[in-house]
């Protein structure tokens, strides 16, 4: 596995074969999202999504901050112009990209773009310490990579509002009411509780994890209508699958089933 300058890549996470960990490594600035940190975990995704070993990922960041927003210096005096013609957008476009299920953990300050950056990810699971903002409104602008939108959809129209309009920290526990957080843990235990959560999804028939998540996805670009569509779709695809049958015939015979990916 390539060597990144801005984040650390771990497979075989505690000795799973299918588990890789990736953790953002700027912490005398809180993770801030620079320009090269993107580049870098795009790339890292890539391999990761490439490589047939793995089958889960989990992004995480620091103690103090899973990621601070945005390197603000680097935007200072940035231009209309500027921001078009820089590519951290077409590289946050390509999160969307990934098959694989991505958790977030997070412990710490998930703000603006960090929190951008978690809800990207397919949940996230949040220490009890943890905090979420888009605290752009502070500073005289608006979530970018986005904010206005995931964070709508996740805790809806009257959170996301207050929210965004104040800059206001959302707790730990209070984005798992809302539904922002999937799950909230001891800041303490928070990678080996994520790692547990892993290592169920890792042992489920990964083509099936693949297609639930698309379909999962698919809920919140189509019409209800179109979106059962896709699911049938893809539910009769899973039938192709030689996971499938080992599924059900361990099922009938009382025993684990052994997924092979294929």
């Amino acid at each position: 596995m390539k060597i990144f300058d801005n984040v650390l890549v771990t497979k075989s996470y505690r000795d799973h074969a299918h588990i890789a960990l990736v953790q953002l490594n700027r912490p005398k600035v809180l993770n801030a999202l620079s320009t090269d940190l993107m580049k870098d975990l795009i790339e890292a995704f890539f391999l990761l999504e490439d490589d047939k070993d793995v089958r889960v990922i989990i992004l995480t960041g620091h103690d103090r901050a899973f990621a601070a927003g945005a390197d603000i210096g680097q935007m200072m005096e940035a231009t209309p112009i500027d921001q078009i013609n820089d590519n951290r957008f077409r590289t946050w476009k390509q999160l969307s990209l990934f098959t694989k299920p991505i958790i977030a953990a997070v412990n710490g300050f998930a703000l603006g773009g960090g929190c951008e950056l978690a809800m990207a990810c397919d949940f996230i699971i949040a220490g009890d310490t943890a905090q979420f903002a888009q605290p752009e409104i502070k500073i005289g602008t608006i979530p970018g990579a986005g904010g206005t939108q995931r964070l709508t959809r996740a805790i809806g129209k009257s959170k996301a509002m207050l929210a965004i309009l104040t800059g206001n920290m959302i707790s730990a526990y209070e984005a798992e009411r809302s539904g922002l957080v999937a799950k909230v843990v001891p800041a303490e235990t928070l990678l080996q509780e994520t790692f547990e959560i892993a290592k169920i999804i890792a042992n489920r028939a990964p083509i099936a994890v693949k297609l639930a998540k698309e379909a999962v996805n698919m809920a919140f670009e189509s019409s209800l209508k179109d979106g059962m569509e896709y699911e049938r779709r893809n539910f009769y695809l899973t039938f192709s699958s030689k996971d499938q049958k080992e599924g059900m015939r361990a099922f009938m015979e009382k025993r684990e089933p052994k997924y092979q990916g294929n």
